[in-house]
């Protein structure tokens, strides 16, 4: 009972913004690749300051129209993390929020999106000059048993994707509300990104896929969730029937809901649970 009253303090204490001493901070990344700047957010958890342990890492990406800022003023990730590393539901763990925003006003216009297009290779720079910066600044574990990715709708799509391309770097992906094949609607901005979309489709990757591309994919812990009232909702079920007949072992979840922050909000608390149980005691 004294344990049980000590956590639920914990957790109010919480929620009320008073103990946990975490913190978010940015950091700007000169780019050789890109040949520009890049900005990311992280959060860092509770007694980081104060230990010199190497924590597991989660890297949490962004939806389309958004950038690094967006799981911090509008996800609550810092409110979302602190709760649950305070009840004891997940581990503390860096978070990482990187920037694949678009230029223009609602930063949907050039260079927007996870994938390499002609003039703005933004996978390579995230694998070879933006995940090896951020695990030397921070304390890190940096192995395949301590690293995840997740992320929502565009980040979703670029979650599967990075884990389906490198299942020896991500114990655990977590899709929430991905956009995971080609729009259901055609967009009327940035045709590159949609191009990029069509051409790194995890749908059509799975369905092409042979057995020994595949097995590798097994080593990786996957949760797909969207809302029953989400307009991607197809191709979600599509890349789950196809994890299905590929055997591919994952989670896949569909909640009330739909394309909204509520919904990612209360995923992200059930993810850090999820990838936790991977990163083991």
């Amino acid at each position: 009972m004294m344990k049980y009253l000590l956590s639920l303090a914990a957790l109010c204490g919480s929620l009320l913004g008073v103990s946990a001493q975490s913190r978010i901070e940015t950091f700007t990344l000169e780019s050789w690749v890109l040949g520009a700047p890049k900005t990311c957010s992280v959060y860092l958890p509770d007694g980081y300051d104060a230990s010199q342990k190497n924590y597991p890492v989660l890297y949490l990406l962004h939806g389309a129209s958004d950038d690094h800022t967006a799981w911090v003023e509008r996800g609550q990730v810092r409110r979302i993390a602190d709760a649950a590393f305070a009840e004891g539901v997940a581990q503390p763990m860096v978070i990482v929020m990187p920037d694949a925003s678009g230029e223009g006003p609602n930063r949907t216009g050039r260079h927007m999106g996870y994938f390499d297009v002609e003039g703005w290779p933004y996978e390579t720079f995230f694998f070879e000059e933006f995940m090896p910066a951020v695990e030397r600044r921070y304390r890190i574990a940096g192995d395949k048993a301590h690293r995840a990715v997740a992320g929502l709708s565009m980040g979703g799509g670029g979650t599967v994707v990075y884990a389906m391309r490198h299942p020896e770097l991500f114990g655990s992906a977590c899709s929430l509300s991905g956009l995971l094949d080609t729009f259901p609607v055609p967009r009327k901005d940035d045709p590159a990104f949609q191009q990029s979309v069509t051409d790194n489709s995890p749908v059509r990757m799975l369905e092409t896929f042979s057995e020994e591309a595949v097995a590798p994919l097994r080593t990786v812990r996957w949760r797909i969730d969207c809302g029953d009232d989400d307009f991607l909702y197809a191709c979600n079920i599509r890349l789950y029937a196809l994890m299905r007949e590929r055997r591919i072992p994952l989670q896949y979840r569909m909640r009330d809901g739909g394309h909204t922050w509520h919904y990612w909000q209360t995923g992200l608390a059930q993810i850090l649970t999820f990838i936790s149980v991977g990163f083991g005691a």
